[in-house]
């Protein structure tokens, strides 16, 4: 998906009525999302929870765009037409609906539910997005990692899988990237991700191991959701920094409650964000802006879209900054403001 705008958006602390945290859990910094709208008159507004001024990344995931339900009777659906990628990974998972996937690798896929399509941009790739006639309702989210500084300039690639159900106290998981309850995805990383669709069924607890040394994002699509005892809305993120080895997700509704459980490492690296392009400075966002307007080959050609590609925006005037997740004590000056 195509980027539209990486304004930011408002995080609340998740505390007792005290201010603390409730005994015995980790902190959770709940992240609310910031509707975009992509394009035209009957544009899919999407609801965007990552990037923004607390938090630019959780572990390698730097970008969360959560969209539907959506009617593609009112809308027109999604039909992203062909646009270029740099310096990063994209993960699109849907929950219904189907797009059909091409790009300059020569892949033609198709994304359908409960189904992972990765694909690499490293130092160039262009793809285009469709949803397909046999959609009536778009529903899901397109996510981008990272890539780390040693692997940014990677070639093409394009990976499909279909992880298989593992049921957990009353939970359905689907482990897309990492490993979690004891399912492990086949699909490599350049940085050590989990990501994974978890179902619970109504009024249902479990608690997950996670890695310690991940830092961890709780999205949730439908129904209202405990987080280590930290309540979430739909379309809320929570957020758990690295220590625990643990995470409690409680469902508090009367019907079945979806999330995606994104974590990984914590990302060291600044990086800069502007449209489809991630890099390490200005200058590389230039060069890449550059090379799609000339029609280089270093992002290659799509086949078999009905239509013309996307142009970039224009550079903004301002010299475009690297950044990174701001230090804890920052994080937390942020958040005092808008609790």
């Amino acid at each position: 998906m195509s980027n539209a705008e990486a304004a930011p958006v408002e995080v609340r602390c998740g505390t007792t009525a005290g201010g603390e945290a409730p005994a015995g859990t980790a902190r959770v910094d709940v992240l609310t999302p910031r509707d975009v709208p992509l394009g035209g008159p009957r544009a899919m507004t999407v609801r965007r929870t990552l990037p923004q001024r607390t938090r630019t990344l959780i572990g390698a995931w730097c970008f969360a765009d959560h969209y539907g339900p959506d009617d593609v009777g009112d809308t027109g659906g999604m039909d992203v037409a062909p646009h270029p990628h740099t310096g990063l990974q994209t993960v699109s998972w849907l929950f219904s609906g189907e797009i059909e996937h091409r790009d300059s690798l020569g892949s033609h896929a198709f994304v359908r539910p409960g189904e992972l399509n990765l694909m690499t941009g490293g130092h160039g790739i262009a793809h285009s997005e469709v949803s397909t006639p046999r959609t009536t309702v778009l529903h899901g989210v397109q996510l981008w990692v990272a890539l780390p500084e040693a692997h940014r300039r990677t070639a093409r690639d394009f990976r499909h899988h279909v992880p298989e159900p593992v049921t957990a106290d009353g939970a359905e998981i689907r482990v897309f990237l990492g490993s979690l309850a004891g399912a492990v995805s086949p699909v490599p990383t350049f940085t050590p991700l989990l990501g994974a669709e978890i179902v619970l069924r109504p009024r249902a607890s479990v608690t997950l191991a996670v890695d310690p040394g991940f830092e961890h994002g709780l999205l949730v699509d439908e129904g209202t959701v405990r987080l280590n005892e930290v309540p979430l809305k739909p379309a809320e993120l929570g957020y758990v920094q690295p220590g625990p080895g643990t995470l409690t997700l409680i469902n508090e509704s009367d019907t079945a409650a979806r999330t995606v459980l994104l974590g990984g490492t914590p990302f060291e690296e600044e990086i800069v964000i502007w449209w489809n392009f991630i890099g390490r400075s200005h200058e590389d966002i230039a060069k890449a802006r550059e090379d799609w307007q000339n029609s280089s080959d270093r992002f290659g050609a799509v086949e078999g879209y009905p239509g013309d590609r996307l142009p970039a925006p224009v550079l903004p005037h301002a010299t475009i900054r690297p950044r990174g997740n701001p230090p804890r004590d920052r994080r937390d000056q942020l958040s005092d403001t808008t609790k």
